[in-house]
C-alpha cells in the first residue's frame, strides 16, 4: 500500500503550539510498528501545524523511511526557487494549505502553489472545512493540480467537492475517525466520478480525531471502489506523487 497521509512528530525537532495544545511524540518506529502487516511499501509524510515551516523534521523522516516515501510542506513565505528545487531533490512532491483553523492570505497562497507547481511540478494539498471549500473556487480555478484531505471533512462539502474531483482533483481516504460524514457513501460518490480521485490514508496518528485508522477503514473502501482497490490503495497516489 501506499499511504498518502501520514504525520510524524519527532521529538528531536521542535514542535509549535496549536492553539496552547501540543501532542506527543510519534516516531518513524512508531508508525511502522502501527502499520506492521498492512503492506506499506511507501507513503506521504505531511507536515502539519505542529511543526510550522520547518522541513527539517521531514527530511531527516524521509530519509528514515526510505525509498518510496515523499514529503508535503507548509512553505515559508520568503521561499526561493532553489528552496523548492532543493525540497524536491530531497523527496517532497507536493505543498499543504492547512485553513482547517484559519485563512491563510489567498494571494500568497495563490502564488506559492502556481509556482511550486512551475518549478518542482508539486501538487497543492487543501485541509479544509465545507464551508471554506464552497467559497475558493476563485483560487482552485487558477491552480493546476489540487487534492483534498479527508474526504471534504463534511457532507456539506460534496456537491462543490465532487465539481472539483470532475475537473481533476484527487481527494484523501483517509481520517474517517474525523469526518462528519458517511465515508462509504462519499468514496463511492466520488469514485463514480473519477476512478483515479481517491487516494488511501491513515492519517495516523490521529491526532484528535474521535478514533484513529483501523484496519477495518480498508473494507470500508474495498466495499466503496469495489475492483478498483489496488489503484486507491496504491495506484492513484503513486502517480499523483510521481513515484514509480
Amino acid at each position: 500500500m501506499f499511504d498518502s497521509h501520514v504525520h510524524i512528530r519527532d521529538p528531536r525537532f521542535p514542535l509549535v503550539n496549536n492553539e496552547t495544545y501540543q501532542p506527543g511524540s510519534y516516531t518513524v518506529a512508531d508508525y511502522l510498528a502501527d502499520v506492521d502487516g498492512l503492506g506499506v511499501t511507501g507513503g506521504a509524510v505531511v507536515s502539519g501545524t505542529f511543526q510550522s515551516k520547518d522541513t527539517t523534521f521531514l527530511e531527516a523522516a524521509l530519509d528514515e523511511l526510505g525509498p518510496g516515501w515523499v514529503g508535503v510542506v507548509h512553505l515559508a513565505d520568503d521561499a526561493t526557487d532553489d528552496d523548492i528545487a532543493a525540497l524536491d531533490r530531497a523527496g517532497v512532491r507536493a505543498l499543504r494549505f492547512h485553513l482547517r483553523r484559519g485563512v491563510s492570505d489567498l494571494s500568497t497562497m495563490t502564488r506559492q502553489a502556481v509556482r511550486a507547481h512551475s518549478v518542482a511540478g508539486w501538487h497543492a494539498e487543501f485541509y479544509v472545512d465545507a464551508g471554506l471549500l464552497r467559497t475558493l473556487e476563485p483560487v482552485m480555478s487558477k491552480l493546476p493540480a489540487v487534492s483534498i484531505d479527508h474526504l471534504g471533512m463534511s457532507e456539506d462539502a460534496m456537491p462543490y467537492l465532487l465539481q472539483l474531483v470532475d475537473r481533476g482533483a484527487r481527494v484523501k481516504a483517509s481520517a474517517f475517525g474525523r469526518i462528519d460524514h458517511d465515508p462509504l457513501s462519499a468514496m463511492r460518490r466520488i469514485h463514480a466520478v473519477s476512478p483515479e480521485a481517491l487516494m488511501f490514508g491513515s492519517d495516523l496518528p490521529g491526532t484528535r480525531a474521535r478514533r484513529r485508522f483501523e484496519p477495518a477503514d480498508l473494507d470500508v473502501i474495498a466495499e466503496a471502489v469495489g475492483g478498483d482497490l489496488q489503484a486507491v490503495l496504491v495506484g492513484n497516489a503513486r502517480a499523483w506523487y510521481r513515484q514509480r
